[in-house]
């Protein structure tokens, strides 16, 4: 529907967050136990309204939650999640951060009103820890498959992931 003369249409209220991948060098993934809701998820938040970006959203919020610097990374998983009751539904962007050393690992420092603890995990382990939604992005950004694209946590029929390297 065309908005009346002089109106703007109206724009979409759809939060979007970015999280993050973080290995340490024996492939354990890094995962956290949040304060607000049950389960482990992995460091990440909803990107601010300012103008942020999805990756500058994973950036600020790994550094809020466990007190770690990312510098880079690639965009390895998105996710559309239609709104529910009860849910605003939602664009997930998932960054994998790479490998990080054992002595910036060591200066992890979680925001105690966020999140209770961490853990470093093989991967199999963190894929049973994790809430469903992010279970499935972070098995889907593992894959080997390059970055994929994802509705409700699923590949989409018909729909290719790009290949890494291509």
């Amino acid at each position: 529907m065309e908005p009346a003369t002089g109106e703007q249409p109206a724009v979409p209220g759809i939060p979007v967050s970015a999280g993050a991948l973080i290995f340490d060098r024996k492939g354990r993934l890094l995962i956290l136990k949040p304060t607000y809701k049950s389960g482990w998820t992995i460091p990440g938040g909803v990107m601010e309204a300012d103008g942020e970006t999805p990756w500058q959203a994973c950036q600020r919020e790994v550094g809020e939650e466990c007190g770690i610097e990312i510098s880079t990374g690639r965009l390895a998983c998105m996710d559309f999640r239609r709104p529910r009751d009860g849910s605003p539904g939602g664009v997930r962007y998932l960054f994998d951060c790479g490998v990080f050393d054992d002595a910036d690992l060591r200066g992890i420092a979680v925001q105690p009103e966020e999140v209770s603890t961490y853990r470093l995990v093989k991967l199999p382990e963190a894929l049973k820890l994790l809430r469903g939604p992010i279970r499935r992005r972070v098995r889907a950004a593992v894959s080997g498959a390059g970055t994929v694209y994802l509705e409700q946590g699923r590949p989409v029929r018909g729909l290719r992931s790009r290949r890494k390297g291509s």
